[in-house]
């Protein structure tokens, strides 16, 4: 039989945490990041940093809803509570299996980040998140439930509680204090209580019943009517100000069974599918998708290759711009929004920082768009996905009531990768092909991370997740995409009720008398097996979004199942008798850009149209093409003949191209056909140039060059612009790149979460300074009390730590560093030489050497400390 005793209770949060092994702590400090930054210097130091209200409320927010009705069950119950009082406020007095079977995993997550503490007998809610949670009148509680009856009774006058006790039927007692505490005895006892109630008038119930699920107050006038004058006389309902009554707790309780909570919530909303398609039906159609969304890109990119829409003084794109480019890609103004962020998330456009400042495409552009087009698609997907920015946001409204703007401020939000992740990965929780409803995925998400206000900003990230990933190509139809599916990291092949299993957090839980217990999960069940209860609880969280590193494997995995599925590009198009082009696929780069010169596109989609007109040859002869090039490069590239009707128009084009000439005077035009400059001085339309001829065959302009060429075009005429040697001169679009630019870095919500080595860093530093800290220290001169570290001369500190050398023992020090801070270390002495000791440092955990002139003070400690390692 041991005769080990049981550890004690711990009697403080510090005391709770000191208690935890390192993997605990781990899990604390994972789930809640804000603790370790900066790292705290011992336990005492986190517990107080996790109690804080910015902490506390920021670990409440991520609680799922369940375990949020956990902790405000705490709230409003003693303090401390026993297992089986929670128990009974959360299933009532009739009992329920379902939260019974779940409640041991809600406990055990609020234990994991350090929001209760203690045994199961003594239940401890951290009295930050207790004040929080509790009712009060500005701050009415979750559950309805109104403040207790010694809290609701603490201002009235002894008098008035005697008259209350002797209705209630209670003997007289000598204070108030002990007349709330009879009364609260009364109506936490289910039959006396009973017994009251079923003297009560119908019309008093029923006032009651009103008040039973909350809000517990309600008005009184200064003469209430007889069925509350009954209820008030009785303390049923109690004043907590002139013509404001309140239900107290212990009797609503009573009203509802036991039950804190109307509808206890302990499994998460099932994500089940409205509609089932093929996989390689989803696969097709989200391929198809991604296509569009490349090309989509391409041509916004090609659009302002030249130089994009000025940048607002505040930032961002103007309204009138943002319409144009929705005219120009042919899409909807928020669809618009949707394209210009992509590809401002994946570093392709940026502002081009010039004094008259303008958007401009980056260099990062020529580099991408020479990867192949499944690569391209993965760049964009991963930007997208890990994107902070929210673009659903644009044309609303910020806090100062300002319009946001596309590529402007304020349209970063740090919840949308995190929604964007969880949102697909519930569809790939599903088997393949299965597409849910929106509903039942933002019911799940509501389960999950319960909204704190009725405008949600997760939800409305996540509408727009489903819409977003739709346009992209992650998902078609609906339904998560075999190449999506990769992207999120998720194995190829994946049963429904395997995913949905992990999701909710599927394990084994037992839950003796004594207290929750949870024990090892089971593996994942089949897709016709129902889970027994007990294994739906939800300590497993969510998985969270992947690292950068992991997000480029993942992207680069997604572009390998997605590059079969593209089409291949074509290197010809079909001419038809009716000056169109059709491309009957996705071009080859140098086919398509010359096309998009001496072509107007026409119809977009699975196939491209490409219209001839005079003033697209002429845009081709402009960029240094001869007619006989024309010529030759459509009979190269077409699978049928080059029709005559457009041979015509090149030739027509040609013959006229450059018969005038616009060179810089300010601006003339020569002609070798004096009749054709007597034609453009007598045109009405020519008056706004200012010409005047100067010889038979030359007019002269007070406008610019490039003012008359364009003036003469809109004519019907085709000049062309000559050099001062008179050649003529070759119009090629001068690409305009900015200076390199580095993709836009995500805005994080608060402190990341630490990595391993960050973690065992940093429990490694707070266990150190935790030993240093709590370590009892040994009195070296009877007047020493209080634990306090004594000045110790040079001699006396050098005979302290070369005795401590030689017996191992550690000591306790003072120590000012070069900067002039002091602080206080445990060290175990290793050697003393030359005026410096070497010494394994229990506080930073490692080997160190310290002058001795700027040891201040040593001590030994009560019992023989660790050695080096």
């Amino acid at each position: 039989m041991s005769d080990e005793k049981p550890a004690p209770a711990p009697r403080s949060l510090a005391e709770a945490l000191r208690a935890r092994d390192d993997a605990s702590l781990a899990v604390l400090l994972r789930g809640r990041p804000d603790l370790i930054t900066p790292v705290p210097t011992d336990l005492t130091q986190l517990a107080t940093r996790a109690a804080t209200r910015a902490s506390v409320l920021r670990a409440l927010e991520r609680l799922d809803r369940f375990a949020q009705q956990t902790a405000q069950a705490l709230a409003v119950a003693p303090d401390p509570a026993s297992y089986g009082e929670l128990l009974a406020l959360m299933a009532g007095d009739e009992g329920d299996a379902v939260v019974a079977g779940a409640l041991p995993g809600a406990v055990g997550t609020l234990r994991e980040l350090a929001l209760v503490w203690g045994g199961d007998d003594r239940l401890r809610l951290v009295r930050t998140a207790r004040e929080l949670l509790a009712p009060s009148v500005q701050y009415p509680s979750p559950t309805g439930l109104g403040p207790a009856v010694r809290e609701a009774s603490a201002g009235m006058s002894p008098g008035r509680m005697q008259e209350i006790v002797a209705a209630a039927g209670l003997p007289g007692t000598p204070d108030a204090v002990s007349a709330a505490a009879s009364l609260s005895a009364l109506f936490s006892d289910r039959a006396r209580l009973s017994a009251l109630l079923a003297k009560a008038p119908a019309e008093s119930l029923e006032a009651l019943a009103r008040l039973v699920w909350g809000p517990p107050y309600g008005q009184v006038t200064a003469d209430p009517a007889p069925r509350l004058r009954w209820l008030l006389d009785r303390g049923l309902l109690l004043p907590t100000a002139p013509g404001t009554v309140v239900l107290p707790r212990e009797v609503a309780l009573h009203l509802r069974d036991g039950r804190a909570h109307r509808a206890p919530e302990p499994l998460p909303t099932a994500v089940v599918p409205a509609a089932t398609h093929s996989p390689r039906l989803v696969d097709a159609t989200a391929a198809g998708q991604a296509f569009t969304a490349l090309a989509t890109v391409e041509e916004l990119l090609g659009d302002w290759d030249e130089g994009g829409p000025a940048v607002l003084r505040a930032g961002g794109l103007s309204v009138r711009d943002l319409k144009r480019t929705a005219v120009a890609l042919d899409v909807a103004e928020p669809v618009a929004a949707f394209w210009v962020e992509l590809a401002y998330a994946a570093g392709l456009i940026a502002s081009d920082g010039e004094a008259d400042e303008r958007y401009a495409v980056t260099p990062r552009y020529d580099e991408w768009r020479e990867r192949p087009a499944a690569e391209r698609w993965a760049g964009l997907a991963v930007a997208w996905l890990s994107g902070t920015r929210a673009p659903g946001l644009v044309g609303g409204r910020d806090g100062k009531d300002r319009t946001l703007a596309a590529l402007g401020p304020g349209l970063d939000r740090a919840a949308a990768p995190e929604v964007r992740h969880r949102v697909l990965t519930l569809l790939g929780g599903l088997a393949p092909g299965g597409a849910p409803g929106p509903a039942t995925v933002l019911d799940r998400l509501r389960w999950e991370r319960p909204p704190r206000r009725e405008d949600d900003l997760r939800e409305r990230l996540a509408r727009w997740a489903l819409s977003e990933a739709e346009l992209l190509g992650v998902t078609g139809r609906g339904a998560l995409s075999a190449f999506g599916r990769a992207l999120l990291g998720l194995p190829e092949a994946v049963g429904a009720a395997a995913v949905g299993a992990a999701a909710v957090g599927a394990a084994a839980v037992a839950a003796p008398a004594g207290g929750p217990a949870a024990v090892a999960g089971d593996g994942p069940a089949d897709a016709g097996d129902k889970l027994p209860v007990r294994h739906l609880h939800h300590r497993v969280p969510p998985p969270e979004p992947l690292s950068a590193a992991e997000q480029t494997v993942a992207g680069a995995a997604a572009a390998r199942l997605l590059a079969p599925q593209l089409p291949e590009p074509l290197d010809h198009v079909l001419l038809q008798a009716d000056l169109t082009a059709v491309a009957p696929g996705p071009l080859r780069r140098p086919l398509a850009e010359v096309m998009g010169v001496v072509a107007d596109v026409e119809s977009k989609g699975g196939a491209t149209v490409y219209r001839f007109t005079p003033a697209s040859v002429r845009r081709g002869l402009d960029a240094g093409q001869t007619a006989s090039d024309l010529h030759s490069f459509l009979a190269a590239h077409s699978r049928t003949p080059v029709p005559q009707p457009l041979a015509y128009l090149i030739d027509d084009v040609a013959r006229r191209h450059g018969h005038l000439r616009v060179g810089a005077a300010s601006a003339y035009v020569r002609c070798d056909d004096d009749a054709v400059l007597g034609e453009i001085l007598a045109d009405k339309r020519s008056a706004g140039l200012r010409l005047r001829r100067l010889a038979p065959t030359v007019l002269a302009a007070q406008s610019d060059p490039g003012a008359l060429l364009e003036g003469l075009r809109a004519m019907g005429f085709a000049p062309a612009a000559e050099s001062a040697e008179g050649d003529v001169l070759i119009t090629r679009a001068l690409a305009r790149r900015t200076p390199p630019r580095a993709v836009p870095e995500p805005v994080p919500d608060g402190p990341p979460p630490p990595d391993a080595t960050l973690l065992t860093a940093a429990i490694r530093a707070i266990r150190a300074g935790d030993l240093a800290a709590t370590a009892p220290r040994r009195p070296v001169t009877p007047e020493t009390t209080g634990g306090e570290l004594p000045r110790t001369g040079p001699a006396e500190t050098l005979a302290a730590v070369q005795a401590a050398v030689l017996t191992g023992q550690a000591l306790w020090i003072g120590y000012v560093n070069a900067e002039g801070a002091a602080s206080q270390r445990v060290i175990a002495p290793v050697r003393v030489e030359g005026g410096f000791v070497t010494a394994y440092d229990h506080t930073a955990d490692e080997v160190r050497t310290y002058p001795l002139h700027r040891i201040t003070g040593v001590a030994e400690l009560a019992g023989e400390g660790p050695g080096p390692r």
